[in-house]
């Protein structure tokens, strides 16, 4: 399969790459640098350019496009932060189909987030992806919103099997540095609150693997660890496995007020999500046991190989 990628160089899609590229995949990493991106082609556009993108795959044909962009480079304390990735995924969405009409791929697959569901308390019983996404109304509308319409138009394209996946929180190599800079400096407050799904990074991108393979065109996926936890747990636990000072612990509305988006997700918002569909229908299933086991395998990839 020949696959193009906008976001290979991001915390999923470098493994993703990896994964491909040792599973005898094409890779084709779309890329505003002309810096190489290792194990893939690279295409050069910017992908909120439709017509400079549309205009660099001119030619090609690829059987697969995968859209895992994103704008963040750590946890938004605040939704204005989330406005770029909020683009990305309603008109970002848009360019890159018009990309997989133009190089005659029949499948697309999506990255989407388990905030989706919304920022609230959803109880103990694990959601399932027929669980209402994208609602209208609640906190942080607009960014619901634009998880909504991503989904909307994947469903919806003409003459491709569009796919998303519903990640929960990443952890993992390459998506924990800014959280342990914080934490060395002493400049993560975190809140008691309801519990969160979690994904490993590496697990989010073997469930890339599995639905470009596998998928069910017009289906959504929950991907994330068997096992949920408190963002205070994660944090606590990524303090101990790296020897740094451990977080502090601040009232709730006290974060909500310092940061009033990771603040909901943090302290407001508590669910789990069934992962049952995607073992079914994609073979897939973490690798990993839960945040213990994914942060412990984390020290060890950023370790490297013993001397």
């Amino acid at each position: 399969m020949k696959v193009l990628i906008a976001g290979a160089t991001g915390v999923v899609g470098r493994p993703l790459v990896r994964m491909l590229t040792d599973g005898g995949h094409e890779v084709l990493a779309l890329t505003r640098s002309r810096r190489p991106v290792p194990g893939a082609a690279s295409v050069v556009a910017d992908a909120m350019d439709r017509t400079g993108l549309l205009a660099a795959v001119d030619g090609l044909r690829v059987d697969a496009v995968v859209h895992q962009l994103t704008s963040l480079k750590k946890v938004p304390t605040r939704e204005g932060l989330m406005a770029a990735t909020n683009v990305l995924r309603t008109e970002g969405t848009a360019n890159l189909l018009a990309v997989a009409g133009a190089t005659g791929a029949r499948r697309f697959v999506s990255q989407s987030f388990y905030g989706g569901y919304g920022f609230r308390d959803h109880g103990d019983e694990p959601l399932t992806e027929d669980a209402p996404f994208g609602e209208p109304d609640g906190p942080f509308a607009r960014t619901v919103a634009a998880m909504r319409s991503a989904e909307e138009q994947v469903f919806a394209a003409e003459g491709v099997e569009g796919i998303s996946l519903r990640y929960g929180g990443f952890y993992g190599p390459g998506s924990v540095d800014g959280m342990l800079d914080a934490l060395r400096k002493r400049r993560l407050p975190v809140a008691r609150g309801g519990v969160a799904p979690w994904t490993y990074v590496e697990d989010a991108a073997a469930a890339t693997v599995a639905a470009l393979e596998h998928g069910e065109g017009g289906r959504a996926y929950n991907i994330c660890d068997d096992e949920a936890a408190t963002w205070l747990d994660l944090i606590t636990e990524l303090a101990r496995v790296f020897g740094t000072p451990k977080p502090m612990v601040a009232p709730g509305a006290l974060v909500r007020l310092m940061a009033p988006y990771a603040g909901a997700l943090m302290t407001r918002t508590s669910m789990r999500l069934s992962t049952a569909r995607a073992r079914d229908e994609l073979g897939w299933k973490p690798s990993v046991s839960g945040y213990r086991d994914g942060l412990a395998r984390t020290r060890e990839i950023l370790r490297g190989p013993a001397a």
